[in-house]
């Protein structure tokens, strides 16, 4: 079974619904009929790694950077890897300002391969084809980044799971 990374863009009122009632995240991520929520992105198995070049730790992280993909508050139950964690929009914001000043170079110079794999970094398999991974990874990288701005142009909130 694969941990895939999830972000999604909800309005502050969807949130506040949410935090009243908790129980109801699973349902709000995983209807019954239709393809979930809206606003969602999917960063397959490169959450991980993008913490880990952004953080240059496996779990550990600080300001908006920390809070980027392992951040936020648990709400709700366990729905897959842990519960759904939480920013407000204007941590959302703050997150989006500080991915704007990680530099395509500097991200691509953070990312080591054999660190990676040294931290076990989910998947665990950075160091068979670097430059394929280090692709990946940015690729990732990129689409989060614009989410976070796009989401930020709306004064969304954020929720972030592992499923």
């Amino acid at each position: 079974m694969s941990m895939i990374g999830n972000f999604v863009a909800v309005d502050e009122v969807t949130l506040k619904r949410l935090q009243e009632s908790p129980g109801e995240i699973s349902a709000f991520l995983y209807p019954d009929a239709g393809d979930g929520p809206a606003r969602q992105l999917d960063v397959d198995k490169a959450w991980h790694a993008i913490h880990f070049v952004l953080n240059g730790s496996a779990w550990e992280g600080s300001g908006a950077l920390g809070m980027s993909v392992l951040g936020g508050t648990e709400i709700g139950e366990d729905i897959g890897y842990g519960p759904a964690r939480f920013l407000l929009a204007h941590q959302v914001t703050d997150v989006a300002d500080a991915l704007s000043k990680v530099s395509d170079a500097d991200f691509h110079a953070r990312f080591d391969a054999q660190a990676m794999d040294e931290q076990d970094i989910y998947p665990q398999v950075w160091s068979r084809d670097a430059d394929d991974g280090r692709t990946y990874v940015f690729d990732y990288f990129v689409h989060m980044v614009n989410f976070y701005k796009e989401a930020v142009s709306r004064g969304d909130a954020m929720l972030l799971f592992i499923n």
